[in-house]
């Protein structure tokens, strides 16, 4: 029996500020998983689901990438990946009568949680132009529709095909041959958003965009730098690993303007110490850094030991930057010119603080860095992030254990989507091994990003918009630009399990084509069938749902993608050669494809058997191996930057709440800070509140502020609570989807593209 959803949303006017925590999990942690779960699935399901969850014969979390190790716990789980299963396997349903009751103009008046919240979708539905309600439809009616829509474009640039980072490896490679079958690399994905900044700086300085240690590495490292991220909110299973580096003797340093329970105590819930005696200390040291100065924190350890270096000798690996490494020279005379001043200014740390973490890094027999939003998503991202390499190559630290580069991909398959071709600038290499697999000519013009994808559905350049998951509307920056460019496009299409704001902010037509998760059973024509995912290292395992689907007419990502593509090609020159149906009824099929176009795959089949888990080829990783113009490593010289924030205004960053997951929100509250029973609020140091005139609990207006091309823009987001916190001064933060709206389309990262959510300069408006 389906279980009741909840009617109301949200009820800011009830939001209560309390005690902030300073450890996390323990059995605060186990009670909120275990609540979320009895709520959404019951007693029975519960217990079935969440003891599969990353064991080797059951499902990957659909949660964040942190990979598991080979010996598994009982409760391989968190927290957050238990309400992301519950969320997933809820007994909740929306049916056809649900769309029959509520029109799509009073879908669109509920917040994000409640349209979460309604339950699992069941059936295909569709939007007629003019129409106020969503009407039942076949699979045959909904596919030949979108079909249709897409062999009828006068351009195949004219459609957008976004992808989330939930979608498995074999249901990413379908997609991108569908869509470079049609004709068009316009493939934005949700990395364009968050890790592109990784990948730009790291393809350019080590080869690969991808970070370069294991989970064993981390278990080794001497030092830990965490920067720009909240593992205990985000990945807490992480925190598992850090606990476990800590008892090996290892120190961690945390780099982050708000501090985080997570990385001040971890209290894990699998052992009688972080039960009963008080959990273990993760951060050694917390340094409470400027938002956007990270770049100068580390060109301040680089200057150190480069300083040291020429006074002492010794420091510096100077057989592997010899051997394996250019450009040492103009970094070091670029870091030279940086003077003190400067680095303090933009880090709001002091010499001496910045030149005791450096002389960690020079004791350390081995360190990682480790990092997530908070370094991706500013102007200058890339150039932090080769600053954060140029330290690691000074030290000799990639391609050894307990060393290397570690960023830390958000959704469970993100990382895997990009390996299967999920980009909008595809390698010569991957396209002729496209074309060679399946006889046709894959085009090679690069296509849109989620940013220049927003931007051609605003300019009345898209026709169709077709997202593999995800929500696209509350995902993306400038929440007022996104919802019109939608409503210009002809035809929008969600592939989807759950109901969400995409599905209520749609084009002139809409389809819902729902489809199953990771939790479900996927039964198919030669039987029950696996999938598989890539890690946020580069590992690869299989994962199998075992519950009953919500409807039985449901269809998996890969079966809908092989009708489509059928309906597609069924009479169109220069189109794949392939067996559409045979590769839905059997996914095996799908990876012996797989194995002959992606490096790194071969033998597929029987590496993912039992369970087995194996890594991918990474050449900085395996043989200091680097994939540049030189083959070796690159020093890069980057001029120093960070955020001026002026006069009586503040600097915003977006996060989450510890109750969410990216744009799913699972609860009202944010215990980890104190916040329960709403989500508007804005945190801001006490000295700011009262110097630009407010109180704390005051509630006002945020408007952002930003010179664009065209001059100064404005954006509003009302009615947030001030929230005195522990933030340097002139830094303040807030959650989203709600503070997507003050993110300006054009402000983005250089050469990554990636939205600035982490550098959006607002004032404050009293109400």
């Amino acid at each position: 029996m389906a279980k009741r959803a909840p009617r109301a949303e949200i009820d800011e006017t009830r939001l209560v500020v309390g005690e902030r925590e300073t450890s996390a999990v323990g059995v605060p942690g186990v009670y909120h998983a275990m609540k979320t779960s009895l709520e959404q699935m019951g007693v029975v399901r519960s217990a079935r689901t969440l003891l599969r969850v990353n064991q080797k014969d059951g499902f990957d979390c659909p949660g964040c990438a942190w990979p598991e190790e080979d010996r598994r716990h009982v409760a391989e789980f968190c927290e957050n990946g238990a309400k992301a299963v519950a969320e997933e396997a809820t007994l909740r349903r929306v049916e056809p009568s649900f769309f029959a009751e509520h029109s799509v103009d009073e879908l669109r008046g509920h917040d994000d949680w409640w349209l979460g919240q309604q339950g699992r979708l069941t059936t295909p539905m569709v939007l007629d132009e003019g129409g106020t309600h969503y009407r039942e439809a076949g699979w045959d009616e909904a596919l030949d529709l979108v079909a249709g829509a897409l062999t009828s474009l006068d351009d195949p640039d004219e459609a957008v095909f976004y992808t989330s980072g939930r979608t498995s490896n074999e249901a990413a490679f379908l997609y991108q041959l569908l869509v470079r079958g049609l004709g068009t690399n316009n493939l934005p994905d949700c990395s364009n958003m968050c890790h592109e900044s990784s990948g730009s700086a790291l393809t350019e300085t080590i080869g690969i965009g991808k970070g370069t240690v294991s989970i064993e590495d981390i278990h080794e490292a001497d030092l830990l730098i965490v920067a720009g991220q909240n593992p205990g909110t985000n990945h807490p299973r992480m925190l598992s690993a850090l606990e476990k580096a800590k008892r090996r003797g290892a120190t961690i340093i945390a780099v982050n303007p708000l501090p985080e329970a997570g990385l001040i105590r971890f209290r894990n819930p699998q052992t009688p110490h972080g039960l009963v005696l008080g959990g273990t200390r993760i951060a050694d040291e917390f340094l409470q850094i400027r938002l956007g100065g990270d770049q100068a924190l580390f060109q301040g350890i680089g200057k150190h030991l480069l300083e040291r270096e020429a006074e002492e000798g010794g420091v510096l690996d100077r057989a592997f930057i010899e051997g394996f490494t250019t450009g040492f020279d103009a970094y070091a005379a670029a870091v030279a010119e940086v003077g003190w001043p400067q680095i303090e200014e933009a880090t709001g740390l002091d010499e001496r603080t910045i030149r005791a973490t450096a002389e960690r890094v020079r004791r350390s027999r081995g360190t990682i860095v480790c990092w997530a939003m908070g370094l991706t998503q500013h102007k200058h991202s890339v150039a932090t992030l080769r600053d954060v390499v140029n330290v690691l190559l000074l030290r000799g630290d990639i391609g050894r254990p307990g060393a290397g580069v570690c960023p830390v991909r958000g959704h469970s398959n993100v990382q895997g989507d990009r390996t299967m071709g999920i980009y909008e600038k595809p390698s010569e290499t991957f396209l002729a091994a496209l074309d060679a697999e399946f006889g046709f000519r894959a085009p090679r013009a690069h296509g849109h990003d989620t940013v220049a994808a927003i931007r051609a559905m605003r300019d009345g350049r898209v026709r169709v918009f077709l997202g593999m998951g995800g929500n696209f509307v509350s995902a993306t920056p400038d929440t007022a630009v996104v919802e019109a460019a939608m409503s210009r496009v002809d035809l929008t299409v969600h592939v989807s399990t759950k109901l969400n704001r995409s599905h209520v902010v749609h084009g002139r037509r809409a389809v819902i084509l729902p489809t199953l998760g990771r939790t479900d059973r996927d039964h198919r024509g030669r039987g029950e069938q696996r999938v598989t995912v890539e890690d946020s290292m580069g590992a690869v395992h299989a994962s199998r749902g075992r519950l009953a689907p919500p409807s039985g007419d449901l269809l998996s990502e890969v079966a809908i993608i092989a009708r489509l593509a059928e309906r597609v090609f069924a009479d169109r020159p220069n189109a794949p050669r392939a067996d559409w149906r045979a590769l839905e009824d059997d996914y095996a099929r799908v990876r012996a494809h797989i194995a002959r176009v992606v490096p790194g795959f071969d033998d597929y089949e029987r590496r993912i058997e039992k369970g087995r888990t194996f890594l991918l080829p990474n050449g900085p990783r395996d043989a200091r191996r680097f994939d540049t113009p030189t083959g070796r490593a690159v020093f890069t010289a980057n001029a120093l930057e960070h955020p001026r924030i002026p006069e009586g205004r503040l600097l915003l960053q977006t996060l989450r709440s510890h109750d969410q997951y990216n744009t799913t929100v699972y609860g009202h509250d944010d215990r980890y800070r104190g916040i329960r029973g709403g989500r508007r609020v804005v945190f801001a140091h006490a000295d700011d509140i009262r110097a630009l005139g407010f109180a704390e609990g005051d509630i006002v207006d945020l408007v952002s502020e930003w010179d664009g091309p065209l001059g100064r823009e404005e954006r509003r987001a009302e009615a947030f609570r001030l929230v005195a916190y522990d933030t340097p001064r002139g830094n303040a933060a807030a959650y989203y989807p709600e503070t997507n709206v003050l993110v300006p389309l054009d402000s983005v990262a250089d050469t990554s593209g990636t939205p600035t959510s982490k550098a959006v300069v607002v004032r404050l408006e009293a109400r």
